[in-house]
């Protein structure tokens, strides 16, 4: 019968060297009734805790957002392994930089992507504003804390010159990107729709115009993607919709609201990157892949409001990006984390968290 997954999770910390006879079951040779100890392992000597617990404990703390007393406690209550609250800390910090080529890799590949989902959410440093920013690929995801929504932001996460097509929702930072490399959310346009039917007066009818479209869109691209469609059909398919949105949206730019019509004008300037989906392979109409990717992150703000030091925004950006790429590709997240704490201890090669790579 194979051992338990738990019990190759504990691993026996050092004071367990000077445990008496009196105090622990031991076994004497048989032949002359002494007992014999041995010495510890270097490896074992120079930490409070193996890898495997490290691996679980940054888990805990990383991507559960556990506390770091509750953590404390949970490790003495489950592996009978007294810690203290400071050892948490620290590592969370060993973590980190045994995450770094991991977190590397990860943003390199989004970078260079042909297609990529972006988002972006407050976050906390030391009580002040921040902002956690998110891009994704199909199987891989990256994290970047900084203090700007702005442009910065945006930079530091895809780089200076930002490649392929990015999926983003209408905030003003994403305007720079060129209208044929970007794609505008629709979920969050039918959104949009929806506020204009609920202020009433002249908005509503625009909004209802909106809606229907939005609606038709969904149901032609949802056929798409079934296989019951082929792409020249999505596109036959679709035009009859950009020309009646254009016409929604026009008519909107002259409602007696002024709201209504600044959202009016505001989609008609960014009209062509609405329809980018229906021209090229991997882009979707929604930036739904990104939201559920970031939810964490927005989770953790609320449980522990953010971090205190750099350091520890650094743990999040890291063990954020190696968590979720690990779950879009399906692979097991406690292995990776021993592997990466275990390799960064022995000064050797960190693992590869990119499938294939």
């Amino acid at each position: 019968m194979a051992e338990p997954r738990w019990h190759q999770v504990v691993e026996l910390p050092q004071r367990l060297v000077d445990v008496t006879e009196h105090q622990a079951h031991v076994r004497r040779c048989p032949a002359c009734g002494e007992v014999t100890w041995a010495e510890f392992p270097a490896d074992v000597r120079a930490h409070v805790f193996g890898p495997r617990l490290g691996a679980v404990m940054s888990y805990l703390s990383g991507f559960l957002h556990a506390g770091k007393r509750g953590i404390e406690e949970f490790v003495e209550t489950v592996f009978g392994t007294p810690i203290a609250l400071g050892s948490v800390s620290n590592l969370e910090q060993e973590m980190s930089v045994a995450l770094a080529p991991a977190h590397a890799a990860a943003q390199q590949t989004v970078q260079e992507a042909a297609t990529k989902n972006v988002d972006e959410t407050g976050w906390k440093r030391a009580g002040k504003k921040c902002w956690l920013w998110g891009a994704a690929t199909k199987l891989v995801a990256c994290f970047v804390i900084r203090p700007t929504r702005g442009a910065a932001g945006l930079t530091a996460l895809l780089g200076e010159s930002i490649h392929g097509i990015v999926t983003s929702d209408r905030f003003s930072v994403y305007g720079s990107l060129v209208l044929d490399r970007r794609q505008v959310c629709w979920a969050h346009l039918k959104r949009d729709f929806q506020k204009l039917v609920d202020r009433g007066g002249g908005a509503k009818d625009i909004g209802e115009a909106g809606l229907r479209v939005v609606h038709r869109v969904f149901e032609w691209w949802h056929q798409f993607r079934g296989g019951g469609l082929a792409r020249a059909q999505l596109q036959q398919q679709i035009a009859p919709e950009r020309e009646a949105l254009r016409a929604a949206l026009a008519a909107g730019c002259a409602v007696d609201d002024a709201k209504a019509n600044a959202f009016c004008e505001n989609v008609l300037a960014i009209e062509a990157a609405l329809w980018t989906f229906t021209h090229h392979d991997g882009v979707e109409p929604t930036n739904n892949h990104m939201e559920r990717l970031l939810r964490p992150g927005v989770l953790w703000r609320k449980n522990a409001f953010g971090c205190h030091s750099d350091d520890g925004c650094r743990f999040v950006e890291r063990i954020l990006t190696v968590v979720q790429t690990l779950r879009l590709q399906k692979r097991p997240v406690l292995d990776f984390l021993y592997q990466s704490l275990h390799a960064h201890r022995q000064s050797q090669t960190a693992p590869v968290l990119l499938a294939g790579g």
